[in-house]
């Protein structure tokens, strides 16, 4: 079992360094609102991963497999990330934006809620979980049941925890030394990358909808 944990850490841990929309995400948000923002978009992130992989034993991987659901998914989450994107660069333009620490239960409740929604807007994410995830989840369940399923899952968890929360303290503890210029820059760089992969999924979700016509 010890192995199994230490396997899923590590399986998690590759998947969650590669730069992507959540670790946009929560680069952007330890600026605005400090250390805490990663593990509380994390959370959002690991509540959608337990749905997931509930679904994924309930017989549901065919769904998120599909064509027409990938399809779907690559192009409203791509257009959700595009809008976040100008929205962050326009803010930014306007200087709309600040330094200064946002706390308080809506500001976390938000930031918890994209965690889910950035995560679901990622074809990716949802194809590895249908996939390979199911592979893992299988063959730890086949080995332990119940318990091998779910020590997989806190052991994938645990590595995006690990990384997003190290990410976050680290920008949210040196945010107040970033001028005012610096930090609108950093934004509306955040907000193009946003832009990118929302332009990413979007693009490849018609060419795959270009295939089956």
């Amino acid at each position: 079992m010890v192995f199994l944990f230490i396997s899923a850490f590590v399986v998690g841990l590759s998947g969650a360094m590669m730069p992507g929309p959540l670790l946009t995400y929560t680069i952007q948000k330890s600026l605005t609102t400090g250390w805490k923002a990663g593990f509380i978009i994390t959370a959002g992130h690991a509540v959608l991963e337990l749905i997931l992989v509930i679904v994924i034993f309930l017989g549901f991987d065919l769904v998120l497999r599909s064509n027409q659901a990938q399809i779907a998914i690559g192009i409203v989450g791509g257009i959700l990330l595009v809008y976040m994107g100008f929205s962050m660069i326009l803010n930014s333009y306007r200087n709309n934006i600040n330094i200064q620490k946002q706390d308080g239960s809506a500001g976390s409740k938000n930031m918890f809620l994209s965690g889910i929604v950035i995560s679901l807007s990622n074809p990716y994410f949802l194809l590895w979980w249908a996939i390979i995830g199911l592979g893992f989840i299988m063959q730890s369940y086949d080995s332990y049941g119940v318990s091998g399923a779910t020590v997989f899952y806190f052991g994938h968890i645990s590595a995006d925890f690990i990384w997003y929360g190290l990410i976050s303290i680290v920008i949210g503890s040196t945010r107040k030394f970033i001028k005012e210029a610096p930090y609108r820059i950093i934004i509306a760089i955040l907000g193009g990358l946003l832009i990118f992969f929302g332009f990413k999924f979007v693009i490849g979700a018609l060419a795959s909808l270009l295939q089956m016509i």
